[in-house]
């Protein structure tokens, strides 16, 4: 009887302590998943900064952007830009002021990676024609496709870093992204050509 009541104990024991394991855990997975970060949504204000330099001038210039950002993989909502251009050619110096306004959309992924396209309509006071410049007011439209480098820093990621290329799909001659072209096409006897419409893109994104 006494052997019994031993081996009745020890068995109670061990199925209390086997229960306290696994109650711990239970408890210890569930607060590993209520620990785990709930996306919330929130808005940001962004800005690029634009400046080439050449021979016969050159142009530097800001945009502002204001995010909505309502699910971790997507960024999009308004934009504007002021651009300060200045040239000196023939004898001839001068500067003139570049603006106006549109929309951006981002998409991010992996918290390296972004892919965009940016539609804006700027206001330029002079207007290039087959090779004519006369000072009339044009509307030039730019559309920006590209992608590049993106991660946010910090614990509660307040601060965003872009840093990319972009394809100008529309190519404006009045566009003030013009002067900042990188690349030429090659002619038949390989000497530069043509342009390419692609210019370097950096954005900073700063939560609100």
């Amino acid at each position: 009887m006494k052997q019994f009541l031993i081996l009745l104990l020890l068995s109670a024991s061990t199925h209390f302590s086997f229960g306290q394991e696994d109650k711990e855990l239970y408890l210890k997975d569930e607060e590993e998943e209520t620990t785990e970060k709930k996306f919330t949504p929130y808005n940001e204000i962004g800005a690029d900064l634009h400046f080439s330099a050449g021979t016969f001038g050159g142009t530097g210039g800001i945009g502002l952007k204001f995010g909505i950002v309502r699910n971790k993989y997507l960024s999009f909502g308004p934009s504007v830009r002021y651009h300060y251009s200045y040239y000196k050619n023939y004898g001839l110096t001068g500067s003139y002021s570049v603006y106006g306004g549109g929309a951006f959309v981002h998409g991010r992924f992996f918290n390296y990676l972004f892919v965009g396209f940016e539609f804006e309509l700027l206001s330029n006071p002079y207007s290039y024609t087959n090779g004519i410049i006369s000072a009339k007011r044009a509307w030039a439209p730019t559309g920006l496709l590209g992608g590049g480098f993106s991660h946010a820093f910090g614990e509660e990621q307040n601060f965003r870093l872009n840093a990319g290329i972009m394809y100008d799909l529309i190519d404006n001659p009045n566009s003030p992204f013009r002067a900042g072209y990188f690349m030429k096409k090659q002619t038949a006897n390989g000497q530069p050509g043509a342009l390419i419409p692609l210019i370097y893109r950096i954005a900073f994104f700063f939560k609100l």
